[in-house]
């Protein structure tokens, strides 16, 4: 089976990193608008690793994942629902991730918390 960027986005989108990050382009370029830039292939591994320890024992719900899949892009829109002991919260999100070749060279990711019992409301008070 060849290479699938869409397999690839929707697999960082979901936090399956161990997945999508030998895809990482040595000079890529994260900008998680509103937050932050990571730049380069380490900076990225390194937030996705700790990432996915912070998510150690939370559940994970995707109620929604739309891939719409380019030449050259990809776009993962996503809704998923946090599950702790203590309690939940939801995230709506969405990324746009770049390629040349079988590489991401560029992700742009917007997100927004929502209340979890309500995908298409304002994120709660």
């Amino acid at each position: 089976m060849g290479f699938d960027r869409g397999d690839v986005a929707r697999a960082f989108s979901e936090h399956r990193f161990d997945e999508a990050l030998p895809h990482l382009a040595r000079d890529v370029k994260w900008t998680i608008v509103g937050y932050m830039v990571l730049e380069g292939a380490d900076a990225v591994a390194r937030t996705c690793r700790d990432t996915a320890e912070g998510l150690e024992g939370i559940r994970r719900e995707f109620s929604r994942c739309v891939t719409a899949v380019g030449s050259d892009a990809v776009a993962v829109d996503t809704v998923v629902r946090y599950v702790r002991p203590d309690g939940m919260t939801a995230v709506a999100s969405c990324a746009i991730y770049e390629f040349s070749g079988e590489q991401i060279t560029a992700i742009t990711s917007y997100a927004v918390e929502i209340d979890p019992e309500d995908a298409g409301a304002q994120p709660p008070r």
